[in-house]
């Protein structure tokens, strides 16, 4: 396993420009969806109403029951479920198997609509943010780790010589093995980040509310 992990590093060092990028482009985005939405808190209504639905029913609402009953170890063995087989490989790995590059534009939807909901636009939102701030940070270096495997396997594909291939397919092969071994670290910073966020929400976030 020590030799796995050492060889995802040694990808991610490998590619340290793009993967510099990306967390610019990622928490920048966030941030500016933040600040836009301030200006229109009904969007923010809106995607909120939704997500509250969708985690009425299915797996979701296993998760939120977790949360709602306290069970961190649940909550976050389900957290963790959650982000890294459907966050990371349904959203931004399997699509960007059959098109290049997908996975780096869902990234930055992901961005986009964690800025629109999570602006802290009210008190309970301002108070409850300071605990989860960490969770964005350490939730999103495993969202970008995936998105920097996505593009890592488009490069390879779309420029088989940029990994010593000579033929397309040969190059989707080494970008793919690549990839894969970078997700060693995804799930790693995602274990991490699920189990910090079982305990800030079920412990930390309740005693920043306001009574």
């Amino acid at each position: 396993m020590t030799r796995l992990i050492r060889n995802a590093i040694a990808i991610v060092r490998n590619h340290r420009r793009a993967y510099v990028v990306l967390n610019v482009a990622y928490y920048g985005l966030v941030a500016l969806c933040m600040v836009l939405v301030t200006s229109h808190p009904e969007v923010q209504a809106l995607l909120t109403q939704s997500v509250l639905e969708g985690f009425s029913e299915g797996l979701f609402a296993r998760v939120a029951g977790a949360y709602a009953g306290g069970d961190v170890l649940t909550a976050a063995v389900l957290t963790f479920l959650v982000n890294l087989f459907l966050g990371s490989v349904v959203v931004l790995l399997l699509p960007s198997l059959l098109i290049p590059f997908a996975g780096v534009a869902g990234g930055a939807v992901r961005a986009v609509l964690w800025g629109l909901l999570l602006a802290p636009t009210t008190p309970e939102l301002q108070a409850g943010m300071i605990p989860h701030s960490l969770t964005l940070l350490l939730e999103g270096q495993g969202y970008i780790l995936a998105i920097l495997a996505a593009w890592v396997l488009g490069r390879a594909f779309v420029s088989p010589s940029s990994v010593g291939a000579t033929r397309w397919l040969q190059g989707y092969g080494i970008g793919l093995r690549k990839a894969l071994s970078i997700y060693i670290l995804v799930a790693i910073v995602l274990a991490i980040a699920a189990v910090y966020e079982a305990l800030e929400v079920i412990y930390l976030v309740p005693l920043m509310l306001p009574n």
